[in-house]
């Protein structure tokens, strides 16, 4: 494909700002912006992002074969310039992440508009509600694929995920690779990053879908209302005309939801948990277990049997969504009620570690990691547990700050006993963000980790998540619950710069197997 067609495909607001080597004209054979993977005849697209800057390397992506460079630091690139071996064609844009997404889109031939996108955005219930929604699509005989958190799924592919929502290159190959092994359908968490940023620029959604809008990654967005207008940007941006958008009723946020959607021609279908309120999809009855939930759910023309076998109260919300995209998809009620039923587990989302002896607490491991999703984990927690409620959570470190108070608070209201530990501190200094956390638990007592006679609500504080893991698990009876949160299906612990082997499952097994009598 030839470098003028590619840049045709940017949009008005996208459109160079400056060109150099006007005249030349390359064939680009493929497109990347990572400068050590540069394969000749490549176009080389310089993101600046957090650690490192693309366009201190773009010699060396020239030096590696690139025909073409993508910038938008016009200074920085004449520097890194001065030192090229040759001179190849040179774009200037306003912003070269947001311009790689339609380039990205073209060069791949749109794969997007072959396949029925469903895009889920939200703080939390993302992945429960993408997982749920493939489970039914499949049942429904549709060729399905699943973009998220947790991992990249279709045909025989099963790839590990590095963003909840892709880089926009990343994404349409992908897309592309999904659509030429027969994929008919997507289901994608679609992140608050990922809008802002562009990465879905040329994404329309069959159906897209907001589960809730509570506070995380202030760091990046600011504050709460840029937050949610990030959110919205799903609505606004990426639905066509006679789409369906889902909106969650039960979330504060709705109202604007429902609004945004609107605004954008959409037909809105809303859910709700309360069967007084008016809504396309809401719950009629339902009892909730340690097994899971059964009930009924009312959707349009009927009644959907609800068998829900993922634990947690909270996940009826994410039933209710993905039964809302079901619907804005036509699915048949008997396919929505056969993949909530047969929905496998989410990992790392209420994932309970099984014990090898009756003896051995319950312990369930999830993802929580906001005010909202902790308080809404330990609140569903709190009825179905027997005996006591022991969390050990933590908070990120180079995250929001404010966030961690509310946490800890949220742990409080419902549990026993609580140990605070760490959990990614990245670069943060790990006592930093304990101590903030602390000044969220100024009610509590906090007693010795070693203490098996605490009083209800009081803490302790392990630094080192392992040891907080066997020290929760060593103090519960066989009665209790031990709740982790925070790190869910994630495999690895952030320290610095380093990712090192870390998994809350395997280390509560660990624990659990430690036990006296585990081993007969």
């Amino acid at each position: 494909m030839r470098l003028s067609s590619l840049l045709a495909a940017l949009p008005d607001e996208a459109a160079p700002r400056a060109v150099s080597n006007e005249g030349e004209d390359p064939i680009v054979r493929g497109i990347t912006y990572d400068s050590r993977r540069v394969a000749p005849g490549e176009l080389f697209v310089a993101l600046a992002g957090v650690d490192h800057d693309g366009h201190d390397y773009l010699a060396n992506a020239i030096e590696l074969g690139a025909v073409a460079l993508l910038v938008q630091d016009v200074e920085k690139t004449e520097r890194a310039l001065a030192s090229a071996a040759r001179r190849v064609p040179t774009i200037a844009v306003k912003d070269s992440r947001r311009a790689l997404a339609p380039v990205s889109a073209h060069f791949f031939g749109s794969p997007a508009s072959e396949v029925q996108l469903v895009g889920i955005t939200g703080t939390n219930g993302k992945t429960s509600t993408a997982y749920l929604v493939e489970s039914i699509l499949q049942r429904a005989g549709v060729v399905t694929g699943l973009i998220g958190t947790v991992e990249i799924r279709y045909a025989n592919e099963k790839l590990r995920a590095v963003n909840t929502t892709p880089e926009s290159l990343d994404l349409q190959r992908l897309l592309r690779a999904m659509r030429s092994a027969k994929t008919e359908a997507v289901v994608m968490e679609v992140s608050s990053h990922g809008l802002e940023l562009g990465r879905v620029s040329g994404c329309r959604f069959a159906v897209a879908a907001i589960t809730n809008v509570t506070q995380d990654h202030l760091d990046f967005h600011g504050d709460m209302e840029s937050y949610l207008e990030s959110k919205l940007r799903l609505f606004r941006e990426h639905l066509p005309e006679g789409a369906a958008a889902v909106v969650n009723l039960d979330d504060p946020s709705a109202r604007h939801s429902v609004d945004a959607a609107t605004a954008a021609g959409a037909r809105v279908i809303r859910t709700t948990r309360d069967a007084s309120r008016d809504a396309e999809v809401k719950l009629l009855d339902v009892e909730v277990t340690l097994d899971g939930s059964r009930g009924r759910i009312a959707v349009p023309g009927g009644e959907v049997a609800l068998d829900l076998p993922l634990l947690g109260d909270f996940n009826l919300e994410n039933a209710l969504v993905a039964c809302g995209i079901a619907c804005g998809l036509d699915v048949p009620h008997d396919a929505i009620a056969a993949g909530l039923a047969q929905c496998p587990q989410v990992p790392g989302r209420m994932e309970v570690v099984e014990a090898p002896t009756a003896s051995g607490p319950t312990v369930i491991v999830d993802y929580a990691h906001t005010p909202d999703a902790v308080e809404k984990l330990v609140a569903a927690v709190r009825p179905l547990a027997r005996g006591r409620l022991i969390t050990v959570f933590g908070c990120g470190g180079d995250r929001d700050r404010a966030k961690r108070p509310l946490m800890a608070r949220a742990v409080v209201a419902h549990s026993d006993r609580i140990i605070v530990t760490s959990d990614n501190p990245r670069t943060e200094d790990p006592e930093r963000i304990l101590a903030d956390v602390e000044t969220g638990l100024d009610a509590s007592l906090r007693v010795d980790e070693a203490d098996a006679t605490a009083p209800r609500g009081a803490y302790s504080v392990v630094a080192d998540r392992r040891a907080a893991i066997a020290r929760a698990i060593e103090l519960a009876g066989a009665g209790d619950t031990v709740v982790l949160a925070g790190k869910g299906h994630e495999d690895y612990q952030i320290v610095g710069r380093e990712k090192l082997p870390f998994d809350d499952r395997l280390e509560a097994a660990r624990a659990l197997a430690a036990r006296p009598g585990a081993a007969q």
